[in-house]
C-alpha cells in the first residue's frame, strides 16, 4: 500500500523515535488533531489522515447505515487499507514505536485496526470509541487507553466497558479514563493522555 493512499498531513520526526497517527472523527478532516499530535510527541513522525468516506459532506473513514449500525464490509475494506497504509508510513519513516490516537469515528477505525492487526500498534489512544460487537479473540501485547464520557449519547457506557474489558482479556494493558459528561472532550481526558504517552516522551 502506497504512504499516499489517503490525502494527509505529515510531519517528519527524529530517526528511531516514534510515529504518531492521529484520526478525526466524523466531518473532521487531517487538520483536527495534527497540531495536537506534533506537540504531544515533539520528537515524532505525525502522521495525520483524511478520511475516503463522505458521508453527507462529512468525512470518515468507513460507512455506516444508520447511527451506531456499521457496514461491516466496508468496515473491512477501511481496515485493511489503514493497516498497509500505517505500516507503509512506518517502514518509509524507519521509525521506532507505532502509535495511534482517534475520536469517534477516528478511534473506531483505530480500534478495528488493533483488533485485526494487534501487532502493528504499540498504544494506542481511543477517545470515545464505539465498538457495537464483539470481536473475535485474537492474543495482543500493546498498550491502550480508552477515555470516554459517563453520559455520551452516542458511546454508551457498557459498550466502552465491553471495549475495555475485550482488549484486557486478550492481553492488553488498560487504562480506562472517564469524565461525567457527553461526547466531547475534556481536560481531564488531555492529562490521561499526556501521562498515558509519557515513556514515548510525550
Amino acid at each position: 500500500m502506497s504512504t499516499n493512499a489517503y490525502v494527509h498531513h505529515a510531519r517528519p520526526g527524529k530517526p528511531g523515535a516514534p510515529i504518531l497517527f492521529v484520526f478525526h472523527g466524523t466531518g473532521g478532516d487531517e487538520n483536527q488533531f495534527f497540531d495536537f499530535g506534533s506537540r504531544l510527541l515533539p520528537e515524532a513522525t505525525v502522521i495525520s489522515p483524511r478520511g475516503d468516506v463522505s458521508e453527507h459532506g462529512a468525512a470518515r473513514f468507513f460507512r455506516r447505515r444508520a447511527e451506531g449500525l456499521y457496514d461491516l464490509e466496508d468496515l473491512a475494506r477501511a481496515t485493511e487499507k489503514m493497516a498497509a497504509f500505517v505500516a507503509a508510513h512506518r517502514d518509509a519513516a524507519a521509525a521506532g514505536p507505532v502509535i495511534g490516537l482517534g475520536f469517534s469515528n477516528g478511534a473506531n477505525i483505530l480500534a478495528n485496526v488493533v483488533i485485526a492487526h494487534p501487532d502493528l500498534f504499540a498504544a494506542s489512544v481511543l477517545m470515545h470509541p464505539l465498538i457495537p460487537f464483539q470481536p473475535q479473540p485474537r492474543a495482543g501485547a500493546g498498550r491502550v487507553l480508552i477515555t470516554a464520557g459517563e453520559r455520551d449519547p452516542i458511546c454508551p457506557v457498557p459498550l466502552t466497558q465491553s471495549l475495555a474489558d475485550y482488549f484486557a482479556a486478550q492481553g492488553e494493558e488498560v487504562t480506562l479514563d472517564w469524565h461525567p459528561g457527553g461526547h466531547e472532550i475534556r481536560s481531564n481526558e488531555i492529562e490521561a493522555v499526556k501521562r498515558f504517552l509519557a515513556p514515548y516522551g510525550a
